[in-house]
């Protein structure tokens, strides 16, 4: 047996177009051809050659719980990680669109990481090599360094 990797990971949300929106001019996913499923959804993929869907976003009914909406937040899954290059840009982009976000060093590693939520309140990781980046390390202060188990989601900025 053999598990070569990740294929996908889905989210339930309730705004799919704010959620393409938000996967597409933030992170730069492309979104790409989704079988029709008889309800809402999209599949979204890095813009490599040839790249495979990464993102399953679905809405409407399979996307309800038993009380008939989209529950919000990570619930088992704490966050979904995106190997990433050009901290700075990153970081720099998600200033100038006001999104809320943390930064964090990993400790005894070259690993710098950014932390931010999608409009479903999931919570995303991106992972740098630091010893590739330019410019200056992560901000570990107060307010700013990343806190696991800490939610900074705010569900009015989208």
């Amino acid at each position: 047996m053999i598990t070569n990797g990740l294929f996908h990971i889905a989210v339930k949300t309730n705004d799919l177009e704010a959620t393409k929106d938000f996967y597409s001019k933030v992170l730069g996913l492309i979104e790409i051809f989704r079988p029709d499923f008889g309800f809402p959804g999209a599949w979204l993929a890095a813009p490599i050659p040839g790249g495979q869907a990464i993102l399953h976003c679905y809405a409407g009914g399979p996307a309800l719980g038993a009380d008939g909406t989209t529950p919000l937040g990570t619930a088992a899954i704490d966050h979904i990680s995106f190997s990433c290059s050009g901290y700075h840009e990153y970081r720099n982009h998600f200033i100038e669109m006001d999104l809320p976000f943390r930064e964090f060093l990993v400790p005894n590693t070259s690993i710098w990481q950014l932390f931010i939520y999608d409009p479903s309140g999931v919570q995303l990781e991106l992972t740098f090599e630091g010893k590739i980046e330019k410019g200056p390390l992560p901000d570990m202060s107060d307010g700013r360094r990343y806190v696991a188990g800490s939610s900074f989601f705010d569900p009015t900025v989208f």
